[in-house]
């Protein structure tokens, strides 16, 4: 039997590490592709390539960029998407001051201090109870340096230039499941409850202990989750 076609979307300087436990243990349900999401500076033209490159029709996950990515995704070629999964996200267009702290970044970067994800950012990544977890900072950290700086770059400018998602979101009308880390501070709750309000027939999965990895901070509750979402 054919296996359903899962692509998975990483979010800002993550790689196919953020999703190692999914492909561990639902590749039995799912035949699974990561998505290469560096080569690109505007949400269109990072939509547009995955599809070039994905299966011709399949179940889409994305964690925060990643999700955006899915939005848009969703905005050129519903009809390819069969399940949906939106994890540490948000619908949000990017606000001002959110626009103008990514401007930072990029002349940080611009200016030779690109260190990837360091430990004063690790707070904002990941529950605070993990910050001493060696096994996960260094994944974290891994997959920064795997992106650099110059990835780095596109992927600021690309989250900048995304729309809001509500108008797409609304009109879907497959199986939908949003997963919220309960200490995600970077995308909050009441942004996955607005989105999953706007899904008709979605669920709300809250992930608890959980920051905004949850893929990698609490595997076994988000592939529990998406397994579940897959079957359903």
């Amino acid at each position: 039997m054919n296996k359903t076609p899962l692509l998975l979307l990483p979010g800002l300087l993550c790689d196919k590490i953020l999703w190692s436990h999914q492909i561990d243990t639902l590749s039995d349900l799912v035949d699974i592709s990561v998505a290469d999401l560096t080569r690109d500076d505007t949400i269109e033209a990072m939509a547009a390539r995955t599809l070039s490159e994905a299966p011709e029709t399949f179940a889409l996950a994305g964690l925060s960029m990643g999700g955006y990515v899915a939005q848009e995704i969703l905005r050129q070629a519903p009809e390819r998407v069969t399940r949906l999964a939106l994890i540490d996200t948000s619908a949000l267009a990017d606000s001002d001051e959110q626009r103008e702290r990514r401007t930072g970044f990029i002349g940080q970067v611009q200016e030779g201090k690109f260190k990837g994800v360091t430990a004063r950012l690790l707070p904002m990544l990941i529950h605070q109870d993990r910050l001493n977890d060696k096994v996960l900072t260094s994944q974290i950290i891994t997959m920064a340096e795997n992106i650099g700086k110059d990835a780095f770059i596109r992927q600021q400018h690309t989250i900048m230039s995304r729309k809001d998602g509500f108008d797409v979101l609304a009109r879907v009308k497959f199986p939908t499941v949003v997963i919220c880390g309960r200490q995600d501070t970077l995308t909050p709750l009441e942004q996955h409850r607005a989105i999953a309000d706007a899904v008709t027939g979605s669920v709300l999965v809250i992930i608890e202990d959980s920051g905004h990895l949850a893929p990698l901070e609490q595997p076994h509750a988000v592939s529990a989750a998406m397994r579940y979402w897959l079957q359903v």
